[in-house]
């Protein structure tokens, strides 16, 4: 499989999984209580916002980390 489909591929995982976990039918399981002082709904909000960067940070990067495996033909 080449690099730029992994890429797609995994980029719409992204998509898909933050799409899933923003839902309000996901956000209202988190609309009670208090975690470390804050609501938990700001708590999950902002950790699922954190960790889709962080996944958008890997799959964007993580492939300039290995030059051997570009798809453009060059030596």
């Amino acid at each position: 499989m080449q690099l730029s489909t992994r890429r797609r591929d995994r980029l719409i995982g992204l998509f898909v999984a933050g799409a899933v976990l923003l839902n309000p039918p996901v956000l209202d399981l988190f609309s009670g209580g208090w975690v470390f002082g804050i609501p938990s709904l700001y708590a999950y909000f902002f950790t699922v916002w954190a960790l889709l960067i962080v996944g958008l940070a890997l799959v964007l990067e993580g492939s300039r980390a290995r030059p051997d495996d570009r798809d453009d033909g060059a030596p």
